[in-house]
C-alpha cells in the first residue's frame, strides 16, 4: 500500500518538471531565438535498506535541464538591426542582471541604448570577438556580413560611406554540452563558455523565431493533466483500501 501512494507521489513530482517546462515554453513563444526548454532526464527508485527494497519512492534527477537546438522559423522583417543566425552557433551576450555573467544566445532584435551600446530586445549587450560590448556612434545607416562584420554609415560622416566599426563574438558551439542555468542563460554545464570561432553565418533584415511548436506544448500539457488527476486517483485507492483492510481487522471474532 505504502509503495502504491509512493509511486504515485514521484509520478506527481516528475510531472512537476514538465508542468514547469510546459509553461515556461508556452510563455516564451513569441520571443525571437526562444530554444524549448525540455524537462529533466531522470527517474525513479526504490530506497534499499538492509539489502532489501523498502516501499518508498524517490525521483532522481540526472544533470541540469536541457534544451532543444532545433532552429526556429526564420522570418524576414526588412529591418536592417535584426539579424538572425541562419547556421548552427551563437551570439555573446552580456545579460543584465546583477553578476552580468556572459551567456550564448540566438536573439538578434538589436537596437542602441542611451549608451551607445547594442542590446537585443531583452536588454542584453551584444558583444565583440574580445567579448567586450559593441558599442556604436550614432548612425544613418548600418550593414552587418555574414560572417558578424558591422559596417556603419556615421550621422556626421559623409552620406554613403560606410565604416567597420565592429564585428559580433560568434561561437558555432559544435559537439558542445551546454545547457540553461537557474538565470535561464545558456552555457556549458561547468557555467564556461566555449571560444569565439566565427564559424556561425548571419542574415540581416531577418530574425529567428522561437522553436517552440504550440500545438504539441499545448498536447503535453493535457497529457500532464490527465497523469496528474490519474496519481491523484491511486492515492485515494490506496486510501480506500487501507481503510478497507482497517474495517476487517476491527470485525468481531468469535
Amino acid at each position: 500500500m505504502d509503495r502504491m501512494i509512493h509511486t504515485a507521489l514521484n509520478s506527481i513530482k516528475n510531472l512537476y518538471d514538465v508542468r514547469m517546462s510546459t509553461a515556461q515554453n508556452l510563455s516564451s513563444v513569441d520571443i525571437p531565438g526562444f530554444r524549448k526548454d525540455l524537462p529533466n532526464d531522470g527517474g525513479s527508485a526504490f530506497v534499499q535498506a538492509l539489502d532489501q527494497a523498502s516501499a518508498r519512492v524517490f525521483n532522481l534527477e540526472t544533470g541540469k535541464a536541457g534544451f532543444s537546438n532545433t532552429q526556429g522559423a526564420l522570418k524576414q522583417t526588412g529591418l536592417k538591426t535584426d539579424i538572425s543566425i541562419v547556421s548552427q552557433g551563437y551570439f555573446y551576450v552580456q545579460p543584465t542582471s546583477a553578476n552580468g555573467e556572459i551567456a550564448l544566445s540566438r536573439r538578434g532584435d538589436l537596437a542602441l541604448n542611451a549608451e551607445g551600446f547594442l542590446i537585443n530586445g531583452a536588454d542584453e549587450k551584444m558583444l565583440d570577438v574580445n567579448l567586450q560590448p559593441i558599442e556604436l556612434p550614432p548612425f544613418t545607416d548600418i550593414k552587418i556580413s555574414n560572417i558578424g562584420e558591422i559596417s556603419i554609415e556615421p550621422l556626421s560622416g559623409p552620406p554613403g560611406q560606410f565604416v567597420l566599426s565592429g564585428t559580433f563574438g560568434l561561437t558555432s558551439a559544435l559537439n558542445e554540452k551546454l545547457t540553461k542555468h537557474a538565470d535561464g542563460q545558456i552555457r556549458r554545464f561547468d557555467g564556461t563558455l566555449p571560444d569565439p570561432d566565427q564559424r556561425a553565418t548571419i542574415a540581416q533584415g531577418m530574425l529567428e523565431a522561437s522553436n517552440v511548436d504550440t500545438v504539441s506544448e499545448l498536447v503535453a500539457s493535457l497529457e500532464a493533466q490527465r497523469q496528474f488527476e490519474m496519481s491523484v486517483k491511486f492515492i485515494k485507492l490506496a486510501e480506500d483500501i487501507d481503510r478497507g483492510g482497517a474495517e476487517l481487522m476491527r470485525l468481531p471474532q468469535n
